[in-house]
């Protein structure tokens, strides 16, 4: 019993240090690794730049199971038809590469995708490659990038994402109408709220 204790605290205590190593990129950067290819649930291979559109792109690290994606996917879903109606593509990454067995196998995002009716990419993010390129720690974490393939807002779709009935502001509807119609983003960050990426190793 005090070993599986014992290795329930070590797992807990190296999985905290990973994520504290984690660094996301700052809004500003250009967005990395853009023409790399991972397996859409279609089958296709897809990047980010082919899923990219005339404003830009909305790249969202999601998953099957986390209880945040789960709470927020009528959200989720309305923002990603936003997204494609005003010109920008959408793409989702499931980078919970330890869970790749289980709930969170390609297999399963499929079926995950075709129940939840999505009709834009929703890709696995082999060996969660992009989410520590982007610094991704989140589900659901959202990368709203401009045509330059320059980050221009990153964080949550709102400003509440424990009660939909009490959001005060919508961060990522404002920050895409704000791109298209050429304005600065007023706000430009906000704090991702979900469960960790399951990272393996």
């Amino acid at each position: 019993m005090k070993k599986v204790i014992l290795c329930s605290f070590l797992a807990f205590f190296v999985g905290r240090l990973i994520g504290q190593n984690i660094q996301s990129l700052p809004v500003g950067t250009e967005a990395p690794m853009v023409d790399l290819q991972m397996q859409d649930v279609s089958g296709k291979a897809i990047s980010i730049k082919e899923s990219m559109k005339e404003n830009g792109v909305l790249v969202m690290f999601s998953c099957n199971t986390c209880p945040y994606v789960i709470k927020n996917e009528e959200r989720i879903k309305a923002i990603a038809t936003y997204a494609q109606q005003n010109n920008f593509g959408v793409i989702v990454f499931n980078s919970n590469e330890a869970k790749r067995d289980d709930d969170d196998s390609f297999d399963a995002m499929k079926v995950y995708a075709k129940n939840k009716g999505y009709n834009w990419y929703y890709a696995a993010d082999a060996k969660s490659t992009l989410a520590n390129a982007f610094g991704a720690t989140r589900t659901p974490e959202i990368f709203l990038i401009n045509a330059k393939s320059i980050i221009v807002y990153k964080g949550a779709i709102d400003d509440n994402p424990s009660e939909a009935e009490n959001v005060k502001r919508e961060h990522l509807k404002i920050a895409m109408q704000e791109l298209t119609n050429g304005k600065s983003i007023s706000v430009k960050e906000s704090k991702s709220v979900g469960c960790s990426i399951k990272r393996k190793g």
